[in-house]
């Protein structure tokens, strides 16, 4: 081994690392993605450092100055990673000392990597909510955009996935927006909660040197620090909460994607999918696949597990740090980069989506969907409800054998039932009088569709803002 690749950190054992635990136990492999979250929080502790009186200001210019040398030589491939300095931190550090010498050695005055890699996870995970929020956003706005163009267009609502009621398509995706809307808020509120400064916790007991801890919050934009040192490097909560949220988010995601791949298929073919967003079979040259839901739909699966195996990671780890810990970096990264990736896809797929509005409508006839509006208008005319009730379920039965929906039965047959019935009963029996008469907020109806469309585009018009 070089003197420039001896361990930092290995002046305690009287043996070098085995060749195999050194791999073994080595996470450059995987956490030198943050290497500019651990650029950025050094430059801070620096600046801090000189502020109190530890490092001069020439020897904070000087690590300021080696640090981002190091930071355009990542940038450009050109730096040399090394399992023999295990981490990020030390590949960096190491680095430092190579380019400006001595005074390089003090940057890791008054911490420790307990709360180093504590402070840059956090940052990380910081900087990667925004372009998760972002690709959110995107995908809220191609659902109004879609619902406001099918404001009017009536299928079938299912319960059980049987025809239930006859609702707009517009109204339907506004369900859609609404799940994802909670999980904006979960994301907003999880980034409030992570924006704590570990650093200045040190190993677990804090540190002997003046520190400002205040001063390194404000540097590094966050809101509060954490108050005791022994949680600071030992909590991985935020991740944990991140990841809960993540699989939520996943998980309407794979609602959504049921629903579409059922509606593309050729026994629904309720919508389009768009051929940039499906591929064709190797062996059936007619086949048209809905892969992107269906993965995503797999996925989601994926991000579950990374949830499942951090709470796994800390449910009996003593305080404070573990090497354990070492294990929180791939799944939190894995559900990043899948979380990411399915939002962007979802986004530009569903901006494309076409619907046959046709085939919806036609599919609402289907089902009675009007039987509870029969029962609603008995209910009017005095009719008590159960009543109702087996007068429309008698309708519905008779309907069945003649093969006729509620709407094309005469008002005779329909009389036979209930002499409540009249003949303003077809005002109500049609699909567009069904969905109109639900005219309140939260309802289906085309202009209260419009009106919450209205509202939402402004909700997003306010974030957007932010």
């Amino acid at each position: 081994m070089s003197a420039s690749e001896k361990k930092l950190s290995s002046a305690r054992l009287s043996q070098p690392t085995n060749a195999f635990v050194e791999e073994f136990t080595a996470s450059v492999q995987f956490d030198q993605r943050l290497f500019r979250q651990d650029i950025q929080g050094s430059i801070a502790h620096a600046t801090m450092l000189s502020q109190v009186g530890v490092l001069t200001d020439a020897e904070r210019q000087a690590i300021i100055k080696g640090l981002t040398q190091i930071e355009t030589e990542i940038d450009a491939g050109e730096f040399n990673w090394s399992i023999a300095q295990e981490d990020v931190h030390m590949n960096i550090e190491a680095r430092l000392i190579q380019l400006i010498g001595e005074t390089g050695k003090k940057l890791h005055t008054g911490r420790s990597r307990n709360d180093q890699v504590a402070t840059d996870v956090r940052l990380y995970l910081r900087d990667m909510i925004q372009p998760i929020r972002r690709e959110l956003l995107r995908l809220q706005s191609a659902l109004l955009d879609v619902a406001e163009r099918e404001a009017e267009t009536i299928l079938p609502g299912f319960t059980h996935l049987q025809t239930a009621q006859p609702v707009t398509f517009g109204h339907h995706l506004l369900a859609w927006y609404e799940m994802l809307a909670r999980d904006a808020e979960r994301l907003d509120d999880c980034k409030k909660r992570l924006n704590s400064l570990p650093l200045g916790a040190a190993a677990l007991a804090g540190t002997t040197f003046p520190i400002d801890r205040e001063l390194t919050a404000s540097l590094l934009g966050f809101d509060r620090i954490c108050r005791n040192s022994l949680d600071a490097v030992s909590d991985r909560d935020f991740a944990i909460e991140f990841n809960s949220v993540a699989a939520m988010l996943m998980m309407h995601l794979s609602r959504f994607s049921e629903e579409l791949i059922i509606w593309s298929s050729a026994q629904f073919d309720f919508v389009d999918l768009g051929d940039a967003f499906c591929t064709g079979s190797s062996i059936m040259p007619q086949k048209k696949n809905p892969d992107v839901p269906e993965l995503i739909r797999g996925k989601t699966s994926r991000v579950y597990g990374n949830l499942f195996n951090l709470l796994t990671l800390m449910k009996n780890q003593p305080l404070a740090y573990n090497k354990d810990n070492q294990e929180d970096k791939e799944p939190l990264f894995d559900t990043i980069d899948t979380l990411l990736g399915s939002l962007r896809v979802y986004a530009d797929m569903m901006a494309g989506i076409t619907v046959n509005a046709d085939n919806m409508r036609n599919a609402a006839l289907k089902g009675y969907a009007t039987a509870t509006d029969l029962a609603d208008y008995l209910v009017r005319r005095g009719v008590p409800f159960r009543d109702a009730h087996e007068v429309v379920g008698l309708s519905v039965a008779y309907g069945i054998k003649q093969k006729k929906d509620l709407s094309e039965l005469s008002l005779a047959e329909l009389q036979q039932f209930s002499p409540h019935i009249d003949n303003d009963v077809f005002d109500v029996l049609t699909l567009e009088g069904s969905v109109a008469a639900r005219d309140h907020i939260g309802g289906t109806a085309p202009q209260r569709v419009r009106q919450a469309i209205g509202q939402a585009r402004q909700e997003l018009a306010n974030l957007s803002k932010d």
